[in-house]
């Protein structure tokens, strides 16, 4: 427990750096195509609630929203150039979301794979570590860089280089089931797994070679609802919101 001003205890968190994990499906709230603002707004205001609680934060965002590769790849695209413009779409999704965790009130860097200077830093590991020590939240853009790597793949990669302790990801159910709750009602809510049950079950949790890089240098997972004000705050302070894979 920590001491607030007034002399009262607080809840201390239980990571002091952590990488969120945000789908493009995300960020489209109830349209799921485009950018929902009023949803971006809720997300951020989260992000900010954490930074004011010292936490350490850098957000890796997908591109679905936006534009889907393996769609465009099952129509004959490339896949690379498909992968490509999957990249860029994270670009555009990371710039709306610094201008709404800005307008919270935290200082943020856009840090992208793909070098365009005129609306992002370059990636560099050391210049993003610096930024989350100096309380400014990082957020990541166009993946890795890399086609044939998925978001997922690459937020976990990011996290294992900045030396963050967890992978929060937040998602529209309220953690890992048996089966996805949006179709299956009686699906059961799986609040605690290992990495290898995750496989053998065949569990849509991440990709395989993202769940394979965490297991391989023991980062955990968390899957939790972000949708709803406050869960955020809640994983962090560990109030057994979510399912932790670890």
């Amino acid at each position: 427990m920590s001491q607030t001003q007034d002399g009262e205890s607080s809840p201390r968190p239980r990571w002091k750096r952590i990488l969120l994990k945000l789908s493009g499906e995300i960020l489209a709230g109830p349209a799921k195509a485009g950018l929902d603002h009023p949803t971006i707004s809720t997300i951020a205001a989260q992000i900010h609630e954490l930074n004011v609680m010292g936490v350490e934060t850098a957000v890796v965002v997908g591109g679905g929203n936006i534009f889907r590769g393996s769609e465009a790849e099952a129509i004959g695209m490339d896949r690379a150039a498909a992968d490509a413009i999957g990249m860029l779409a994270t670009v555009i999704n990371a710039l709306a979301l610094q201008e709404h965790i800005e307008r919270s009130g935290s200082f943020t860097r856009v840090l992208s794979a793909i070098k365009m200077e005129q609306v992002a830093e370059s990636f560099i590991r050391r210049r993003a570590i610096r930024h989350l020590e100096k309380g400014r939240v990082v957020i990541l853009a166009a993946g890795s860089g890399n086609p044939y790597f998925t978001t997922d793949t690459a937020a976990v990669l990011r996290a294992i280089e900045c030396g963050c302790e967890v992978v929060l990801k937040g998602t529209k159910v309220s953690g890992i089931h048996t089966a996805d709750p949006m179709r299956v009602l009686d699906a059961e809510h799986l609040p605690r797994l290992t990495y290898q049950e995750v496989l053998d079950r065949g569990l849509r949790v991440m990709d395989l070679t993202a769940i394979t890089l965490c297991m391989e240098n023991h980062l955990p997972i968390v899957v939790f609802d972000i949708q709803v004000p406050g869960n955020l705050k809640k994983v962090i302070l560990n109030e057994g919101i979510g399912t932790l894979v670890q």
